[in-house]
């Protein structure tokens, strides 16, 4: 199974196992775990670095991961639906060569999974507006400047819109709501009018 597909449905099935595991017996033999604990190892490494890494770095503006898609101002209030259809790169067999789908199949995400948050793209000088309008789950993605700044300042998550979610939905203008419908996502866009007087909800 594809990454992207496997990773939504372990976090679906997790929760149903949690509960179970607290009262569960061990029955049967058991064997000592032979690989070296995860966390150990991670701290092992970490205590090895650096005290401070950001010299290596240079100034956070100047990092690639930091610079976010443009888009244009929008100038007037509409909306729009897109399907994010999908075509695999590459093909996905099963463990005895079996095809399970090949390369070039097509499939709609949304037919098997739910987007459980709204996007909220926003220039960063409509950034009050955002914050006013998204809601607890909404992520805020900035189409310029410093994310972590800014949502130091503000007190919430910002994130960086990356040109994979600009093309993949053919964003060109901001601000503007992306939220699921059924298998569909809708794209509302913002006019200076409706940027200026109303909080959506």
């Amino acid at each position: 199974m594809h990454k992207r597909c496997a990773i939504p449905i372990v976090l679906c099935i997790a929760p149903i196992l949690e509960p179970a595991q607290a009262g569960t017996a061990t029955i049967g033999r058991t064997w000592p775990i032979v690989e070296p604990d995860a966390l150990s190892e991670i701290e092992a490494r970490a205590s090895r670095q650096p005290v401070d890494m950001a010299g290596n770095f240079g100034p956070r503006r100047g990092w690639s991961a930091m610079r976010a898609a443009t888009l244009g101002l929008a100038s007037k209030t509409r909306t729009r639906s897109v399907v994010p259809f999908y075509t695999l790169e590459f093909d996905i067999k099963l463990p005895d060569g079996t095809m399970l789908y090949p390369k070039g199949f097509t499939f709609n995400p949304l037919t098997y999974v739910s987007l459980p948050q709204r996007l909220v793209i926003v220039h960063p000088r409509d950034l009050g507006w955002a914050l006013r309008t998204a809601r607890p789950a909404d992520f805020i993605l900035l189409t310029a400047g410093d994310a972590l700044a800014l949502g130091e300042q503000v007190g919430r998550p910002l994130f960086i819109l990356e040109e994979r979610v600009k093309d993949r939905l053919g964003l060109t203008v901001a601000p503007i709501i992306v939220s699921q419908a059924g298998q569909r996502l809708v794209l509302q866009e913002y006019g200076p009018r409706d940027r200026a007087s109303r909080v959506i909800q």
